[in-house]
């Protein structure tokens, strides 16, 4: 074999292994962790900011990998074709082909991408500050391949969508928090908080609030030394004053600056004005997101505030814990009044008042039953069934079966609700932990504790 024979056969062995660095980089650098290079790089590691910054600009780094991977592969094939019909004459065109696919799809493809994808941080960083140099020399050629595609997307009528816009990060994200799965039991209340975070944007006021039929308020026209009674009988730091009538509220009543101004009093309590020191009202729509409402308790700094629908009429009230409790859950404090919940029965049903919400439902058992309609999962019977259900009734709705327990004049007080297969249904570990009390069997839920 002559000379120039000997260095074709190597510059294609050469050319082979670029054509692996090209393959495996463009493996590493799509499947690397985005949030793990994001941190790195914010703790100083260069090479990591070097991944970041070239992810920022997918499309030019996958035309300049993708045209550096095929111009070495054509130019390999050729030498390769060159080299075998020296060798064999018109035969070496077919050796060369089958010879070259062979080579090409098991160290170019196969070997680097099965390397990198095993371990695409570390691949990634590693041929970063490579590959950075490739796409600024490649860049003119790119940019035109580009412009020339684009013209072509734009004639054909296909329109270029972002994959960097905000909704495909958010979904990138939910993806990402499902799939944090485990035995372990904190994975499950872990996943379910990364859950309600996102979903703050989404849910209303109205679907965590106190409804005005639970709230606790003082009649402002009463003496002070009654009004003082009654907050101190109360286990609530904010109580709202109305006068005239329930709806008017006033003024909140806090203890604290109630107290401040009994031990100040110089005189008897009922010289005490105490709308004169309770805070102004303030009036939220029950349209409010909460995570727009969580800035607004921040921006204030208030915890309290009071909902009002579109008519102005008061509906109830939304505290900072209740935003809290949407992340976190149920927090239970000394002063909290139990309240009848859910618990989880031998069959796989579970027994619920008719007050407990379908968020917090779907929240324990990991269900998907819908909450745009109604709020509790007594107004979601009343809505797909469009009747005042009797005790004993048993409606199918979404492959729930729901049996109502028992019905206090026109609400619904106690529900069984039966999923799909209940009998071998599977609750999450941290939900069968803390499943509440079983819903008491003649009594009202008693009125849900502000705060």
């Amino acid at each position: 074999m002559s000379e120039h024979l000997w260095l074709s056969a190597l510059a294609v062995i050469v050319l082979i292994g670029v054509s692996a660095f090209f393959s495996g980089s463009e493996t590493a650098l799509t499947a690397v962790s985005r949030g793990r290079m994001h941190h790195l790089a914010r703790q100083g590691d260069k090479r990591a900011d070097t991944v970041r910054r070239l992810r920022e600009n997918k499309e030019t780094l996958l035309g300049a990998l993708l045209l550096g991977n095929n111009l070495v592969n054509i130019l390999s094939a050729s030498l390769a074709t060159s080299v075998l019909i020296g060798l064999f004459g018109e035969a070496g065109v077919a050796i060369a082909t089958l010879g070259m696919t062979l080579l090409l799809l098991i160290f170019a493809e196969v070997l680097p991408k099965t390397i990198a994808i095993t371990h695409p941080d570390q691949a990634a960083l590693t041929v970063a500050p490579v590959v950075r140099w490739v796409v600024r020399i490649l860049a003119p050629a790119v940019l035109m391949i580009q412009w020339l595609v684009r013209g072509l997307l734009r004639v054909l009528g296909i329109a270029r969508q972002s994959a960097n816009s905000r909704e495909a990060h958010e979904e990138e994200l939910r993806g990402a928090i499902e799939l944090h799965r485990s035995d372990d039991p904190d994975t499950y209340v872990e996943r379910q908080m990364l859950r309600s975070v996102l979903e703050l944007g989404e849910v209303e006021v109205a679907d965590v609030m106190t409804h005005r039929s639970r709230m606790v308020a003082v009649d402002a026209s009463l003496q002070a030394d009654e009004i003082v009674e009654q907050v101190l009988n109360s286990p609530y730091t904010r109580i709202p004053l109305w006068r005239d009538e329930p709806d008017n509220i006033v003024g909140v009543l806090h203890a604290k600056a109630l107290l401040r101004a009994v031990r100040n009093s110089d005189t008897e309590l009922s010289h005490v004005d105490l709308q004169e020191i309770a805070a102004e009202p303030w009036f939220i729509p029950d349209t409010t997101t909460l995570w727009d409402q969580l800035q607004a308790f921040r921006k204030r700094r208030e915890h309290f505030a009071l909902v009002v629908d579109e008519y102005g009429a008061l509906m109830g009230i939304v505290t900072l814990e209740d935003i809290l409790e949407e992340i976190v859950g149920d927090i239970t404090d000394e002063t909290d009044i139990s309240v009848p919940g859910v618990r989880l029965q031998p069959d796989g049903s579970v027994t619920a008042a008719g007050t407990v919400t379908i968020r917090d439902l779907n929240r324990q058992f990991d269900w998907s039953l819908p909450d745009d309609k109604a709020t509790t999962i007594a107004g979601l019977i009343l809505y797909e069934s469009r009747l005042i259900p009797e005790a004993g009734q048993t409606f199918a709705f979404f492959g729930f079966r729901f049996r109502i327990l028992r019905r206090t004049g026109n609400r619904i007080s106690a529900v069984r609700i039966s999923p799909p297969n209940a009998r071998r249904a599977t609750v999450p570990p941290a939900a069968a932990q803390a499943a509440p009390p079983q819903v008491a069997p003649t009594q009202a839920a008693p009125p849900q504790a502000l705060r």
